[in-house]
């Protein structure tokens, strides 16, 4: 009995499949026409989409060095003392870094970068770059380089400004071995290593002339508190505080890489990194393809429906 049911349903599935192959095959034509048209829209938006050329930095995280040793002999009994001033008696270099990560992708600090390297025209006005002559094609439409101004009446905010160079920018850390890679995407390949170059200078700039404000202050509280310090064995006490954090403040004078240590530098790239535009071409196709096939099976379906009403 299952048999009897069973076949004249497979039947039916079969002729539902031959028809919608006789649909599309009746409407081959609509379909080679609307795929092609995808296709030479594809092709058109592909190479009208500029080069993006994308540099690269390899960065180590640079470990505490100089006062954590004789500090780590203080940290239990002098902890909050030391906390008062500032100090961590700890050594351990894990809250610089992880503060100098989010201190890279702040909007205060971006917006300074812009600024004080004047990335406004470059950053939010440029649309592509000239590989003759090694120079940014500025568009005419939205800054007049010849009078230095901005054609409509509002420039870019520092937001629109921290938001687009955010996008090009991008940070990621290895749990595993801590090793940081920090990329950044523009249409000059040459802009892109300069400024990238600049971006982990300033980084271990700021954090290292912060540092330093905080151990110079650290040094004032603690030789402060030293001239009212009545008992003798407490002196001994501020005079090794105050002797790790002049080292410290020593090495944020001398150290470069402060907080960050480049092992692999950062290089003119040599290829683009976007548009990938063999891909764009390929789903402009597939896309035009499933679109005239449905529109030949929707067109087919409706005219059965008509016929059946009529």
């Amino acid at each position: 009995m299952s048999q009897e049911y069973n076949s004249p349903q497979v039947e039916d599935d079969e002729i539902d499949l031959a028809e919608l192959w006789r649909a599309i095959w009746a409407g081959k034509f609509i379909i080679i026409a609307i795929t092609f048209v995808f296709a030479v829209a594809s092709v058109f938006y592909a190479l009208s989409k500029p080069d993006v050329y994308k540099a690269s930095v390899l960065l180590s995280p640079v470990s505490s060095q100089g006062g954590s040793g004789g500090l780590g002999a203080l940290a239990g009994q002098f902890g909050g003392l030391a906390s008062l001033a500032g100090i961590n008696l700890s050594g351990d270099g894990g809250d610089k870094t992880s503060i100098a990560l989010a201190t890279l992708e702040s909007r205060s600090f971006i917006e300074n970068f812009i600024k004080k390297h004047d990335l406004l025209v470059p950053l939010m006005a440029s649309k592509k770059w000239d590989n003759v002559t090694e120079s940014l094609i500025i568009n005419n439409e939205l800054y007049d380089e010849k009078n230095k101004k901005w054609i409509k009446a509002i420039k870019p905010t520092p937001w629109r400004t921290y938001k687009e160079f955010s996008r090009l920018l991008s940070v990621t850390q290895d749990k595993k071995t801590s090793l940081i890679t920090v990329n950044l995407k523009f249409y000059s390949p040459l802009l892109a290593k300069q400024w990238l170059t600049l971006l982990v200078q300033e980084i271990n700039d700021f954090i290292r002339k912060q540092e330093k404000e905080e151990t110079k202050a650290s040094i004032d509280y603690l030789q402060k508190e030293l001239k009212n310090i009545q008992v003798k064995n407490m002196e001994t006490v501020f005079y090794q505080l105050i002797e790790e954090q002049t080292k410290n403040m020593m090495l944020a004078q001398v150290k470069k890489e402060y907080v960050f240590k480049t092992i692999d530098s950062v290089q003119v790239p040599d290829q683009k990194d976007s548009p990938k535009r063999s891909m764009i071409i390929i789903l402009g196709v597939l896309l035009g393809g499933v679109i005239s096939i449905c529109f030949v099976l929707i067109r087919h379906f409706r005219k059965l429906i008509l016929l059946k009403k009529n």
